[in-house]
Order: C-alpha cells, then structure tokens, then sequence
C-alpha cells in the first residue's frame, strides 16, 4: 500500500504562484509513475501533470505548459508541482496520485487533495 499526501494548497492572486507537495510513503518501492491532477467545482476531473520516478520523464497537459514545473526528489520521496503565472481559472483542487507502471495506466492510490484558490 502506498500513501500519498499533499499540501501547500493555499490562496493566491492571479499571476502569483503556489508549490505543492506530494509525499509518498508506504511501499513506495511499488511506485514508477506519480500524477497530479485537479478538479474544479461543477467539472469533471482532468490531468495535470506526470513525472517518472526514475527517469524524471514529464508531460503537462496543454493549459499548463510553461507555467507549472513537475519534479522529484527520490531522496524525500516527494514530488513537487511549482505552479506560475497562476490564473483564476486554475482555481480547483488538486490531488496526487502515484502508479504501479510507467507509462502509468492507471493510478492506484490518491491523496485527499489540497485545494488551490486563485482571486482575480
């Protein structure tokens, strides 16, 4: 079983930024894959960014792209979402999640989210 728990949502103006954490815990020798996705009030739940635990490999989803920064420290067994230029409609909560694969086909433990506010 692997444990996954984020933090460092919080509130913050439009173009400011935020860092979110993940920290995995658990059987973490499972994990090869870790996500981070968000979900808006009324809107259905959409990927945000990817990161292999080995490799370091990362995609973003379009919106994204060249203002959130996915990393990892092996050492701390966290993985990081840096996120800049934020903007209003990044307003959501934003939750972690760690595969057993890479490519991940799946996710396989979530954390409980943390939720991000972005005023304009």
């Amino acid at each position: 079983q692997v444990r996954v728990v984020e933090s460092g949502g919080g509130w913050v103006q439009a173009g400011g930024s935020l860092k979110l954490s993940c920290a995995i815990s658990g059987r973490t020798f499972r994990t090869y894959g870790l996500g981070w996705f968000r979900q808006a009030p009324g809107k259905e739940r959409e990927f945000v960014a990817r990161i292999s635990w080995s490799s370091g490999d990362s995609s973003y989803t379009d919106s994204v792209k060249g203002r959130f920064t996915i990393s990892r420290d092996n050492v701390k067994n966290t993985v990081y979402l840096e996120m800049n230029s934020l903007r209003p409609e990044d307003t959501a909560v934003y939750y972690c999640a760690a595969s057993t694969n890479w490519p991940p086909a799946r996710y396989d433990s979530w954390g409980q989210g943390t939720q991000v506010t972005v005023s304009s």
